[in-house]
């Protein structure tokens, strides 16, 4: 806004109709993705039966096995306001079918309590391990 304020004013002088002009600031809700939050988000039964699920649902892939690939892979995922578990990537995999198979099941996981700051629930970066060991006799 701009105001003029070196002007003459005499008694003939004429005052107009003073109009401003402005966009009302609209505060856009930003789809922000924290990544520390107040009340973390958590797998529904917690993260023992989040293990579990994993264990049970998780396919050790025949190229690993054939090659003796075992480790961590490290998933990287945002779980969304709504629970579900979205964009999810590989941070640090080991390769032959892991990777491919820890997304894979992390893609088809049960949703999760979302994560909430202030008492609203938000998005939230969450990082996962997965271990693969490939067991003495197989």
């Amino acid at each position: 806004i701009e105001f003029e304020l070196d002007m003459e004013i005499t008694a003939d002088a004429r005052v107009e109709d003073v109009i401003i002009n402005y966009e009302a600031e609209v505060e856009e809700e930003v789809e922000e993705i924290f990544t520390i939050v107040e009340d973390q988000p958590t797998p529904i039964g917690g993260m023992s039966t989040f293990y579990q699920y994993i264990g049970k649902n998780i396919r050790y892939p025949q190229a690993a096995r054939r090659l003796n690939v075992s480790g961590l892979v490290f998933l990287s995922f945002v779980v969304e306001k709504d629970g579900t578990l979205t964009d999810v990537k590989v941070v640090k995999g080991i390769g032959a079918g892991c990777d491919l198979e820890a997304v894979r099941v992390l893609n088809s996981a049960p949703d999760w309590s979302p994560g909430k700051q202030r008492g609203r629930a938000v998005r939230v970066y969450m990082t996962v391990p997965i271990r693969f060991i490939l067991a003495g006799g197989d």
